[in-house]
């Protein structure tokens, strides 16, 4: 089981700048959670001996950057946690669907991207359709039904008048058929580090009517024409979740549902899922509805049935204590320590419930709560 720590953690640390320069992932523009999580990556990758990657920076200097790997390592499948995860990542970039999007090298080699996340969550599904059916029972309301295929990077048919009119996809679609033999699916979109402020795509007067025409039709807001829903940080979810129910008007499927992945501790993606619900009409029949759910709460649904693939994803993506870790061995009084050769013991105001210390490589140790009783 996941570590259950006698205290959460409810929100990210401020990681001291000399703590990111250590490691290779100082960058002055991250979010307050984009830093830490570039930062257990970063450790992710320290663990396991991975050479750190680079990147070139817009001054165009190459830059070591400890979130990244190099590309020796990422066309060996370092990026992802398996071998037959990275086969399976292999495969379906080589017969991606026309159109699809998938940047190979950022795959790779960026740990901290969500796309690797993607095949790292739903990949071993692939084989393994019986599991997918036990999340979807476990994550969705009145969910009763068999998955039957797993997609990634999928659209019905990009550019089409007949849906969205552009580019939008599905970082993954779960296709399933319930107990009736009704068709449904499982629109997936996943965030990790990223701020829901990603570039609004070029909208032509004839695409602006087009989404203005399918948000009135679509029947999912209060308000269909809230400006507020054609900006970010909601431009995405209204994209995503008008081409899910497009796919239900014209025929394509009976019934679905759109989840939204990402962590609990991403204030930003979290607050923006927030916002969208608060503009969405009551769920009804035949309409797709919204699900939120959190990263973590994903990983805990997937313990129920492969807790091996549980305990590496959340090791790689959710276990800040090490970030918190890093942050214990940097305090100042091992500072005092390395200049003076001894400490200034400052006893505390009240007892501390410290983390206590544990090996997690042979060059560093970190401390990490222990478990609970």
């Amino acid at each position: 089981m996941a570590p259950e720590f006698p205290r959460k953690i409810h929100h990210p640390p401020l990681i001291p700048e000399k703590v990111l320069k250590r490691h290779n992932v100082h960058e002055a523009f991250d979010t307050r959670f984009r830093a830490a999580a570039r930062l257990l990556q970063s450790i992710w990758r320290e663990d396991r001996e991975l050479p750190a990657g680079s990147y070139v920076n817009e001054a165009g200097k190459r830059r070591k950057l400890g979130s990244r790997i190099t590309v020796a390592a990422g066309d060996a499948g370092a990026n992802f946690l398996n071998a037959d995860v990275a086969h399976i990542a292999r495969r379906e970039c080589a017969y991606r669907e026309p159109g699809a999007m998938i940047d190979e090298e950022r795959l790779a080699t960026n740990l901290l991207s969500s796309m690797p996340l993607v095949f790292n969550l739903f990949a071993p599904w692939v084989s393994a359709l019986e599991q997918a059916s036990c999340f979807l029972r476990e994550t969705l309301p009145s969910f009763a039904g068999e998955a039957t295929q797993v997609l990634f990077e999928h659209s019905p048919r990009r550019g089409s008048p007949l849906f969205t009119f552009d580019y939008t996809a599905f970082d993954a679609l779960i296709r399933y058929v319930d107990s009736e033999g009704r068709r449904g699916f499982v629109a997936i979109e996943v965030k990790y580090a990223e701020g829901m402020r990603e570039p609004v795509r070029e909208r032509t007067p004839e695409r602006v009517a087009h989404y203005d025409t399918v948000s009135e039709r679509c029947g999912l807001y209060t308000d269909h024409s809230s400006p507020v829903l054609r900006a970010n940080p909601l431009q995405q979810l209204w994209r995503e979740h008008m081409l899910a129910q497009s796919m239900i008007d014209k025929g394509l499927y009976d019934e679905g549902y759109f989840v939204f992945v990402s962590p609990e501790l991403n204030y930003q993606t979290q607050s923006a899922a927030g916002l969208y619900a608060n503009h969405l009409a009551l769920a009804s029949d035949g309409k797709v509805r919204f699900v939120n759910l959190p990263l973590e709460d994903a990983i805990e649904t997937i313990r129920l049935c492969d807790p091996v693939h549980a305990d590496a994803l959340y090791r790689r993506y959710c276990d800040f204590w090490l970030v918190d870790g890093e942050l214990e061995l940097n305090a100042p009084l091992f500072g005092a320590l390395r200049k003076t050769g001894r400490a200034k013991v400052v006893p505390p105001a009240a007892p501390l419930s410290l983390p206590s210390p544990t090996a997690t490589t042979k060059k560093r140790r970190r401390r990490k709560p222990t478990e609970a009783a």
